[in-house]
């Protein structure tokens, strides 16, 4: 596309020298010859600083938010924003070629979006996954490096998808994406709205700049699908002009509602009632915030005018995704689960789960994430004692943090409660100590690292994979009861 295509598509009069356009990128390192280069002003490094640079390097031009009379600068308000209304025009706008449903929330955004994908598919509708786990288009999987993807591999992946015939995409919308305006633009067909707590906390500032930002989706969303079991559920929608759909656990004037609940061990089964229909859900994974995933899901897609006993059925056709409370093969007369949760809420959600669906212990191994918010630290340390036997308490991604120091910022949090402590920063020497604990009926819970395969240490990222690494120290027990 040539490049005055894309400044009038920013409402921009101004004409410039009409190179073809090569690429667009925000990162000065992979400035290239036609590529339009966005200077980005964050936290640590101005790319405003780079854009003579730029030029010089091969750039048809520079897009900035502060004049530096240059030649071949395009002056903008935003250029965050304007970064992805530049990257949509340049792939010939397909956001506007697939219906757009897009999940927010601080927990249940990765697997309300495998729910919703299941069910489209199972329906008969091609669709794309955007997300923390993987990005799916149509029978490709590609690695996910962000929850929600930079502007430039966003909309490259919206226009594969649109290319191979998908009808739908579900993507999680991160709140730094939001903040960071990399949606702007899209217009969602449809917004799920899962809850909101504590999280993020190092990047927004405060609670009230998180909320902020999640609310930025529904300004931009033609259907809100709210979980107003979730106190900040009403503010969401405020001064917006998008549809409002309730659902609820506990309050009977919602749109929806969930009767009859029941949780095991294989999942949970629950009534869906609305002031039209009422249907039995069935879903894979136990808990109670499977009933709030599975309810938004179902809601949503019932809303967007599918049927409503179709989309039951096909909701009981999911399986489980990937790093949520998912079971590691181990022949051993105890559970072994995997589970992404790392923030109070969903550490909270994953061990009151397991407390219903066992007789035996609970043994719980989780750290803290280092450079990242510690206020929840010693929060997630009362929650681990108050609502485990055993918490064995280790590292998660410390990355440049003292390990010791994260601890002892979880350990703050324990005071005077009946839980076993066990500390070891070494995460397999954790383990291993919860494998050893563990008896006949015991689950053991580890918590934190999910669908992830590495460890961000002060040295880099390493590959660590919990289901590996729970093999090997089994084999390496039975080599030696041999």
């Amino acid at each position: 596309m040539k490049l005055n295509l894309i400044v009038k598509d920013l409402g921009l009069d101004k004409s410039f020298d009409d190179r073809e356009i090569t690429y667009i990128t925000d990162n000065s390192a992979k400035v290239c010859d036609g590529c339009i280069f966005i200077c980005i002003e964050g936290r640590r490094f101005d790319g405003h600083t780079k854009a003579a640079e730029a030029l010089a390097n091969g750039a048809a031009a520079v897009v900035v938010q502060k004049d530096l009379g240059l030649e071949n600068q395009i002056l903008v308000e935003n250029t965050r924003s304007a970064y992805a209304k530049i990257c949509a025009a340049f792939y010939g706008h397909p956001e506007r070629e697939i219906k757009i449903i897009g999940v927010t929330g601080t927990n249940g955004k990765t697997t309300s979006c495998f729910i919703l994908k299941s069910i489209l598919d199972k329906l008969g509708y091609k669709t794309g996954l955007l997300g923390t786990v993987k990005n799916i288009v149509g029978d490709k999987e590609y690695p996910a490096a962000l929850t929600t993807p930079d502007c430039y591999e966003l909309f490259g992946l919206f226009r594969e998808m649109a290319d191979c015939g998908c009808e739908y995409c579900v993507m999680e919308v991160s709140s730094q994406a939001l903040d960071q305006r990399r949606v702007d633009g899209i217009r969602f067909d449809a917004a799920i709205f899962t809850n909101l707590t504590r999280d993020h906390l190092d990047y927004h500032g405060s609670f009230e700049n998180y909320k902020a930002a999640k609310h930025m989706l529904f300004e931009n969303s033609d259907l809100a699908i709210l979980n107003m079991d979730d106190e900040s559920a009403e503010e969401m929608t405020e001064g917006t002009d998008c549809r409002t759909v309730t659902f609820s656990v506990n309050n009977d004037r919602c749109d929806y509602s969930a009767k009859n609940i029941r949780n095991s061990a294989s999942g949970v089964k629950y009534e869906l009632v609305s002031n039209n229909n009422i249907g039995r859900v069935k879903f894979a994974v136990p808990g109670n915030f499977s009933v709030y995933n599975s309810m938004g899901a179902a809601v949503c897609l019932v809303e967007l005018g599918m049927d409503f006993k179709t989309v039951l059925d096909a909701a009981a056709e999911c399986t489980g995704v990937p790093g949520r409370m998912e079971v590691v093969p181990t022949d051993t007369p105890y559970t072994v689960l995997i589970d992404y949760a790392h923030t109070p809420d969903g550490l909270e959600n994953v061990l009151s789960t397991v407390r219903e669906i066992t007789d035996g212990k609970v043994i719980v191994v989780f750290g803290c994430g280092g450079d990242r918010d510690k206020t929840k630290r010693p929060i997630m340390g009362e929650i681990a004692v108050k609502m485990a036997d055993v918490a064995v308490i280790t590292s998660d991604n410390p990355r440049s943090e003292d390990p010791e120091s994260i601890i002892e910022d979880i350990t703050a949090g324990i005071g005077r409660y009946g839980a076993k402590v066990i500390v070891d920063s070494d995460r397999t020497g954790a383990i291993e100590k919860a494998l050893e604990t563990a008896k006949e009926g015991d689950i053991v819970v580890l918590a934190g690292k999910g669908q992830e395969t590495y460890q961000i240490l002060a040295s880099g990222k390493i590959h660590y994979d919990e289901r590996e690494v729970v093999a090997k120290i089994l084999s390496e027990k039975a080599a030696e009861n041999k």
